[in-house]
This record gives structure tokens, sequence and C-alpha cells, in this order.
């Protein structure tokens, strides 16, 4: 039985820039306890900056891809690195925390770094911090504070990328001036303002949006169409159903990435076409990835098809009464139309 690898071999082994980093070593940089983490931070700055950035981007792909490993030691850790784009990784790498002293930190990286990567970051990360406010698992001052940055930079002249990602994030804020700001970015001539206005749409699960939604859903522009499919699964928008459908079925040149937005929207919106649709997709084809992600789709609609059924229960058990007034004929005939 082989013995185990110590963790101060795994720091020698990065060290060495001409070794690749085995996909085995990323498990052992997840959960570091404080005497790894600080031998961790003891070697960083002997490590090339290429070499940085190449465990950090395969810790990240291993993050994605493996919901059990947690590289948020590292990430806090690397919040003030020297290197922009280390702390831009490393921020990525506290996407999933729900650490509310977090607010603070990449409220004052959004307003104040030197470089744009970690603030697009930062903004991105602060919108699922909104969501969280929304949901009332932080406190509403912390979520004021990061929508009031979001809001100060979009209203700046600032990099049009940063203020774009900050709509984004503002997307899942019920504040009442968000309105405004993504129907101004909706109504600009840019398509990306308007791919971005879209996306915060679908973030606000907010059905005012849906015909503006719709309306995008046969654009000309790849990058609107894709936003608008996006945001239809988002607000599962039950007539954008039956169009997607002819988009993916009739259309022979539709954009890869919006066939595959279109996919997922449709797991997300549900239905029985929808169900045919991806089961004879699967059939035909022969990419093992577009497959897998195929099944993922129906795994979803799944999900969506279960939530549907326990939100009908929910309306049953509010009107039982109702329910009662049913004869049990008008059930049989009910079925025979089926």
């Amino acid at each position: 039985m082989a013995e185990p690898i110590s963790f101060q071999s795994i720091l020698d082994h990065l060290l060495d820039s001409k070794k690749d980093i085995p996909q085995a070593h990323l498990n052992l940089y997840s959960d570091l306890d404080p005497k790894s983490l600080r031998l961790f931070l003891d070697v960083w700055p002997s490590v090339k900056p290429t070499r940085k950035l190449l465990l950090l981007d395969g810790l990240l792909t291993h993050f994605d891809s493996d919901n059990i490993v947690s590289y948020e030691e590292i990430g806090r850790a690397l919040l003030n690195d020297l290197d922009g784009e280390v702390r831009a990784r490393a921020i990525r790498l506290l996407s999933e925390s729900d650490d509310p002293k977090l607010v603070g930190t990449l409220t004052n990286i959004l307003l104040n770094d030197a470089d744009l990567a970690p603030r697009l970051e930062a903004a991105l990360l602060l919108g699922e911090f909104i969501l969280l406010g929304e949901l009332e698992s932080i406190k509403a001052e912390l979520q004021r504070k990061a929508e009031d940055a979001l809001i100060a930079i979009i209203r700046s002249d600032e990099n049009p990328s940063l203020r774009k990602a900050c709509l984004e994030a503002l997307g899942y804020s019920s504040r009442p001036e968000i309105v405004s700001l993504i129907e101004s970015a909706f109504q600009r001539e840019d398509p990306t303002w308007v791919a971005t206005a879209l996306l915060a749409m679908g973030r606000s699960h907010d059905e005012r949006w849906n015909d503006d939604v719709v309306s995008m859903l046969l654009d000309e522009e790849p990058l609107i169409q894709t936003a608008a499919a996006q945001a239809a699964g988002e607000l599962a928008i039950q007539e954008a159903g039956p169009i997607l459908l002819k988009l993916l079925l009739e259309d022979e040149e539709v954009d890869d990435d919006v066939i595959t937005a279109s996919i997922w929207s449709l797991s997300q919106i549900g239905g029985d076409d929808a169900r045919i649709y991806l089961l004879n997709l699967i059939e035909q084809t022969e990419d093992e990835d577009l497959v897998e992600y195929l099944e993922d789709a129906l795994e979803n609609l799944d999900f969506t098809e279960e939530l549907n059924k326990f939100d009908l229960l929910s309306l049953d058990a509010d009107g039982d009464e109702d329910l009662e007034e049913i004869d049990l004929e008008d059930v049989d005939l009910l079925d025979e139309d089926e």
C-alpha cells in the first residue's frame, strides 16, 4: 500500500516549474488546516508567476467539477496578493462562500483595487451576497453596502465591462432604482449592454420583464439571443418554450451558445415537448460532451417538474373547498381529453 503524500512534498513539487501539476495533487490543497496554510504561504513567494496561475487555474477547474473540495482558505489568503490575476482567481475560489465578512473586503476591492480583473470578480461575487440578502440570510445593511458600491460604479465613468458586471450583479436586488438602471441598459444600441440587461432581468425573477425577454429571443445578434434564452429560463416564461423549440428545430444556423442556452432554458421552463426534444437529441448525437450536457438538462427538467408539482400541491391545499366541488365524472372526462 502506497504511503500518503505529505503536503510538504506537494509544495516541493509546486516549486519545480519543470514538472506538471498532477490532478491527484489538487485534492490535497482542499480544506487546508492552519499549519498547512502557513506552509503554503511560506513557499508561495518563491513560486514563479506563471506557475501560480497554472495551479490556481487547476484548482478552479477541479472546484467546478468536484462539489466536495473547498479552497476557501487559499482564496482568502491570496486576496492581498501582489498579482492582480492571482487576486482575481482567489475571489473565484470563494464563489461558494456565504461568509458575510467577505462583503466589506469585496466592496473594497471593487472600489479601490488597482487592477480590473479582481474588480470584475468582486462585482460578480457581490451579486451572490445580494441574493443572500434578498433571502434574508445576511444582514440588510451588508446587502445595502454591496448594492451602494455596485450602483456607484454603474453611475460612474469606469470601465464599461466593470459597469456591466455590476448591473448583472444588481439583477438580484429588489431595490426600486435597479429597474431604471436595467431599462436604461436595455434601451442602448450596444448589444453588450442589451445582453447585460437581459441577464439582470433573468436574475430579478420579476415578471415585469417577460415581454422584453421574449422580444429578444429571435434577435439577429447571438449575444443578445443567448442572454434572452438564459433570462427566459430563469424567469420560467412559458410562452418562450415553443419559440425556443421552433428555433432549435427549424433554424440550421443557430449559434452554439444560443443552442446550449436554449436547451438549459427549456429544462427550466419544463413541459412534455421539451422532454421529447431532449430525449430525441440524445439519441441523435454522438458528441459525448453534448450528451452529458443533455443528460444534465434532463435532470434539471425533472427537478423543475417536481417543483411545479409541489407548487400545485400547495395550491390544492389552499383550495380544498374548490376541489370538493369537482365531480369525479369531470375528472374522467379530463383524462380522456388528455
